[in-house]
């Protein structure tokens, strides 16, 4: 028998549940900034060591950073700021920096204080030596968090565009190169602002395929794409622009490119990312005798196909099964937005799973966003068993009506089915489960 016996057992439902939230919890906590940056530190420099940084792991990157340098580096000064999303600083967390200042601002619509933190960090960094070293420590989220129209766009044009480009389900890449185009400090402007200092990048990735630039649309990395680039995104989504930002992204003009001398001597490094996430999950499952199905990091469409889908795959999985098996997955799916809803990719995923699989006896799942917060509501994500079908009949609930209004938060809500953790102060986007068990009969 399996090591984890009640697994194999159908009237043992909450040992399944049970199981299914501690791997999510294993999942984050093998991509926390606690585990990551002690053993990172580099030799202080002989001028200042200045820390930068936004993402909503940022809170928890610079107290991890700014404990382990005081340790080692007790008489080397330290100082600096960053900014997260708000709740995502270490207020009460045990975690509080004493020399970085830590700031908070929206997202995932930037506001007026994502604009005042970006503007602080842009001038932190001028003026800085050859003899100077800014550690930026940036993660998912950072992007909304420090936002600063390039000269001759608003903060609403660009807030008007973010939400847009959200609306209509444009990949995360894409999003990024509008972003880092109509920005002063991202694209690798930050960098070449804090030039010729040396700049040391640690990242934790919520990008599929972990292409660093993208991160946080890449402050300090200089750009592969083009102000063309991001026009004929806008274009391509129907997305109507002020003449000003049409004006900005056909001028003449490059964000800093990696051929650039100053940036010979700058250094990066992805800390963690999403396979690092589904590795815990998988060496937590294959301890107990469960087979591991791993379906990749970075898979993205739309969040209600990609549940469609992976429902009719745990169905065809079940067929001849003799242990139980674990499909995961990871990355960051879209959600088009047709309704009036409360949602977030992550429920909206499982509700697509959920209406496939019908309350098909054995099958378990759970989705959450590993920073937490599912878009914008409360949750991370939610988690659902066989039983979840037969308490939607009785409370009279129709899945593809809540689909229709991209209203899978209520849904789950309705259930008792939501996960809830607060913010984790890490960022690897998103972590899928689905349990399949064999038949019983």
């Amino acid at each position: 028998m399996n090591a984890l016996s009640p697994l194999l057992s159908s009237d043992r439902p909450e040992a399944v549940r049970s199981w299914l939230v501690r791997l999510g919890e294993t999942a984050v906590e093998a991509v926390h900034p606690d585990s990551l940056l002690p053993d990172k530190l580099p030799t202080p420099p002989a001028g200042r060591t200045l820390v930068v940084g936004a993402g909503k792991a940022a809170a928890a990157m610079a107290a991890a950073l700014e404990r382990a340098w005081q340790s080692r580096y007790p008489e080397a000064p330290l100082e600096g700021l960053v900014v997260t999303r708000y709740g995502h600083g270490p207020q009460g967390q045990g975690a509080e920096c004493r020399h970085i200042e830590v700031l908070e601002a929206s997202h995932p619509m930037p506001d007026d204080l994502s604009e005042r933190a970006a503007r602080r960090m842009l001038e932190s960094v001028e003026g800085l030596g050859e003899d100077d070293l800014v550690i930026a420590l940036i993660s998912g989220g950072g992007s909304a968090l420090m936002t600063l129209p390039a000269p001759g766009v608003g903060l609403d044009e660009k807030q008007a565009l973010n939400k847009a480009l959200l609306r209509c389900g444009a990949p995360i890449r894409e999003i990024n190169t509008v972003r880092r185009h109509l920005s002063a400090i991202k694209g690798g402007r930050l960098a070449a602002t804090a030039h010729p200092a040396r700049v040391l990048t640690w990242l934790i990735s919520d990008v599929p395929g972990d292409e660093a630039s993208l991160i946080a649309s890449g402050p300090t990395l200089p750009d592969a794409t083009t102000p063309a680039d991001a026009l004929a995104i806008l274009e391509r989504h129907g997305i109507e622009i002020s003449p000003d930002v049409r004006r900005h992204l056909e001028a003449p003009g490059e964000a800093p490119r990696a051929g650039d001398a100053d940036f010979s001597r700058d250094e990066s490094e992805i800390l963690a990312r999403a396979r690092d996430a589904l590795a815990a999950g998988q060496v937590a499952a294959e301890a107990e005798g469960i087979e591991v199905r791993l379906l990749g990091d970075d898979l993205e469409g739309e969040a209600r196909e990609l549940g469609r889908a992976q429902g009719r795959m745990a169905l065809s999985a079940q067929d001849g099964l003799t242990r139980p098996l674990l499909i995961l997955s990871g990355g960051e799916t879209s959600v088009t937005v047709r309704g009036d809803g409360r949602g977030g990719r992550n429920v909206e995923y499982l509700l697509g799973l959920f209406s496939t699989l019908k309350g098909a006896p054995g099958i378990h799942a759970l989705a959450i966003d590993t920073d937490g917060i599912d878009g914008s509501e409360d949750n991370a994500g939610a988690i659902f068993g066989p039983a979840c079908w037969e308490r939607m009949l009785k409370l009279g609930l129709d899945p593809d009506d809540y689909l229709s209004r991209n209203d899978a938060y209520t849904f789950f809500d309705a259930l008792d089915d939501l996960i809830v953790t607060g913010p984790t102060r890490t960022n690897v986007n998103d972590f899928r489960a689905i349990l399949v068990l064999p038949r019983t009969s």
